[in-house]
């Protein structure tokens, strides 16, 4: 059953051309000015890949520090000890733990948007597997967030660092920052990852490689991005 849109959804949808594919920076411009939510909604940007998503070496994932970061205060766990613990804190971690850490998570606690774990923790993080792992928590090499350089990963997680990976129907979300974001931050925003993405082309793919792009505020209608702009 199609799901039913409301009247503001609508409305913003007719100043959207469906048959185009705009310019970057056009499509920015549009997405601000058709939002409607009474809050600060946040922008993201959507690939539509051609991969094999049941092909292990076609699976894109990893991470990118955005240059004008995502407007969101990040709220960042590390579990470490000794002076890798010191070290997190140091930079700026929300929460820094070892065991205690872990029951607490396992107790039900789940208030923080990053985990980040030296290689050595992972043997007690790895309990918390169907916890983290559901809702894209779990500390994992391929994103940085396994790793003994904690104070890099906890600055750039509080920069704006952003995950990115292909779900089954070879698509990639990321979020690229807030609708009051400037309209060339945006833009560059969406540069950056589209060039991450880009890169990460598996070389199994042949033929057209992004099939579409697309942003989007949070409760807004999708525009088009012309790939080539981009």
């Amino acid at each position: 059953m199609a799901r039913k849109r409301g009247k503001q959804y609508q409305d913003a949808l007719k100043q959207v051309d469906q048959d185009k594919a705009y310019a970057v920076n056009d499509a920015v411009e549009l997405v601000k000015n058709i939002d409607f939510a009474k809050f600060d909604d946040t922008v993201s940007i959507v690939f539509n890949l051609n991969v094999d998503t049941k092909q292990a070496d076609q699976q894109l994932r990893g991470a990118v520090v955005l240059p004008n970061g995502t407007g969101k205060d990040q709220t960042v766990v590390v579990f470490a000890k000794g002076d890798k613990a010191k070290e997190a804190e140091e930079a700026g971690a929300d929460f820094v733990g070892e065991t205690d850490l872990v029951e607490k998570i396992q107790d039900g606690w789940l208030d923080f948007d990053v985990a980040i774990a030296t290689p050595d923790m992972m043997a007690q993080v790895g309990r918390l597997g169907r916890v983290l792992g559901p809702k894209g928590l779990m500390p994992n090499p391929k994103t940085g967030t396994v790793t003994m350089d904690v104070a890099k990963a906890v600055s750039d997680s509080k920069a704006g660092k952003v995950t990115y990976r292909t779900d089954r129907d070879g698509n990639v979300a990321v979020p690229v920052g807030k609708v009051s974001f400037d309209a060339d931050k945006l833009a560059g925003n969406i540069k950056t990852i589209a060039d991450v993405i880009v890169r990460a082309r598996p070389a199994a793919v042949r033929g057209t490689y992004v099939k579409n792009v697309s942003i989007s505020s949070t409760f807004g209608p999708g525009v088009e991005v012309d790939i080539e702009s981009i």
